[in-house]
C-alpha cells in the first residue's frame, strides 16, 4: 500500500487481503521467511517451466540400447514438448537443446523466466549460462527428492482444478 500511496491511490486493507486471497499469497504476518514451494508455483505459473529427462529401452541390431528423452513442460498450459533423444546426452547435445530451447522465434522458452530442473550432471555450466544469457533464470530441486515434481504436480493441478 506504501508505493501507491506515493502514487496518490488509496486502496482498502480489504482489497490487498482479497488480491492476496485470490493469488493464494498468505497475508505478511502469516508468511514465513520462506515461500512454499506450493505457494511458489501457484504465484509464477506463467513464466515457469520444467525439464526432466526420462528413458527407453530400444531394440536395435546391436542389442537393446537406452534412449535419454529430454522433455519441458509449460507449468501454466501442461504442455510438454519433447526436445531431444540420443543414447549419449553428452554437453554438446546438451548445449544445442539449450540454444534451441531459447531460440527468439520459436523456442519453447520463449516468455518464460525460470526453468526447473533437477541436479543431474547433464544440466552442466554451459546450458546454465546459454539459459541466463536468454534471461531465463533455474531452479534446482533440493537434493533426494525423487517424487517431488509429482507430489507437487498433482497437488498443483488439484489446487488450480478447484479454484
Amino acid at each position: 500500500m506504501g508505493a501507491l500511496d506515493n502514487l496518490g491511490h488509496v486502496v482498502a486493507r480489504a482489497t490487498v487481503a482479497n488480491i492476496l486471497k485470490e493469488n493464494s499469497i498468505t497475508p505478511a504476518p502469516e508468511r514465513g521467511e520462506r515461500t512454499r514451494w506450493r505457494d511458489f508455483l501457484s504465484a509464477h505459473w506463467d513464466v515457469l517451466a520444467a525439464t526432466d529427462f526420462f528413458t527407453v529401452e530400444v531394440w536395435s541390431p546391436r542389442g537393446l540400447l537406452t534412449y535419454y528423452v529430454l522433455f519441458v513442460l509449460d507449468l501454466s498450459t501442461r504442455r510438454v514438448e519433447i526436445v531431444g533423444i540420443t543414447p549419449n546426452p553428452d554437453g554438446n547435445f546438451m548445449a544445442q537443446i539449450a540454444r534451441n530451447l531459447v531460440d527468439y522465434e520459436d523456442g519453447f522458452l520463449r516468455g518464460k523466466r525460470t526453468l526447473i530442473h533437477d541436479r543431474d550432471p547433464k544440466f552442466t555450466e554451459q546450458i546454465l549460462r546459454i539459459l541466463k544469457h536468454s534471461d531465463v533464470g533455474k531452479v534446482k530441486l533440493p537434493r533426494r527428492s525423487p517424487n517431488l515434481n509429482a507430489a507437487l504436480s498433482d497437488s498443483c493441478c488439484r489446487s488450480r482444478a478447484s479454484a
